[in-house]
């Protein structure tokens, strides 16, 4: 530990503010420290580390494989510091502590509002602050890395720690009310629709990179065809309601359609469904423990039991 100490929280932060800027004048206008000063305690890092930690370019500063392999660690040791100034104040104020939730967009707008409205009701003062994320890999490998205080979203791909499940989510097709399938008996609220039936239009779709274009594209890719895009998106409001306006149609989490939807809503044939979860990096305790109870009892309007869960 006492070798250790000589690497302070001042150089993490140094060395991410680097990292993020790509740029020692950048970084040091960010921190709003002198550039030699920044400069200096690079350097002092990186003979701790015994290497170095950025290659410096004509253009700005590079990180060599050294410094790749150090920052995931170093935003972890800076997040965890912050979470530990946060709970040190609210016991020695009596403040509420802040709790922090990494997501996907789509959940973000459909379960966790009347998550978020309950937990208020509950612990009043108590705030929650979101890190949306447009892809579940990319939140995954955040919260591996310190982001967060638990995360809600598909079930990990690779996890070590704590997954709570929580049921899951059933994809539908939105279509216009003028839909042609809708006259000609191929698609009805009862009987559902083959996606396959949709392979000669083009579709609603999400911005690529985003988590929901992915899922979008193998469900499709199984049925035997890729969907063409008439416009991309990469808000699932946004989404719904271009594919009401008659654009194309969506298709979408069921949970996450917005009110008073002036489309009809159809079931895909099969059915499709994704499993929803609550992970962490540690076993839950105090409010991160009660918060994970009102994530359960929320889910109960989740399917728990659906004909076919796949798209997980």
């Amino acid at each position: 530990m006492r070798s250790l100490s000589r690497v302070s929280l001042r150089q993490f932060e140094y060395f991410v503010a680097v990292a993020e800027e790509g740029s020692l004048s950048r970084a040091a206008a960010r921190l709003s420290v002198a550039q030699p000063s920044l400069s200096q305690q690079l350097r002092t890092l990186e003979r701790r580390v015994g290497g170095p930690l950025f290659e410096r370019l004509p253009r700005g500063m590079q990180l060599t494989p050294a410094g790749r392999a150090f920052l995931p660690q170093a935003l972890a040791t800076l997040r965890d510091a912050e979470r530990a100034y946060r709970s040190a104040r609210a016991a020695t104020t009596g403040e509420s502590a802040e709790l922090e939730i990494a997501t996907v967009s789509s959940i973000a707008a459909g379960i966790l509002p009347d998550v978020i409205r309950t937990w208020h009701e509950r612990h009043a003062g108590c705030p929650i602050r979101l890190d949306e994320f447009s892809h579940r890999d990319l939140m995954e490998q955040q919260v591996r890395n310190g982001l967060g205080d638990l995360a809600v979203g598909p079930r990990p791909r690779v996890w070590d720690g704590p997954v709570v499940p929580l049921g899951h989510e059933e994809f539908v097709v939105v279509l216009p009310r003028s839909h042609p399938s809708l006259g000609d008996g191929r698609a009805t609220p009862a009987t559902g629709i083959a996606l396959s039936d949709l392979a000669d239009q083009e579709w609603v779709l999400f911005g690529q990179g985003h988590g929901l274009n992915d899922l979008i594209s193998g469900y499709c890719s199984t049925e035997g065809f890729q969907p063409p895009a008439a416009v991309r998106t990469w808000q699932v409001d946004a989404a719904a309601r271009l594919a009401a306006a008659g654009v194309g149609p969506a298709l979408l989490p069921d949970n996450a359609l917005p009110a008073g939807l002036d489309a009809v809503v159809v079931p895909c044939r099969p059915r499709r469904f994704r499993e929803l979860t609550c992970y962490l990096r540690s076993e839950p305790h105090g409010l991160v423990r009660q918060l994970v109870t009102v994530l359960q009892d929320a889910s109960l309007g989740l399917a728990q039991h659906p004909d076919r869960p796949d798209g997980s």
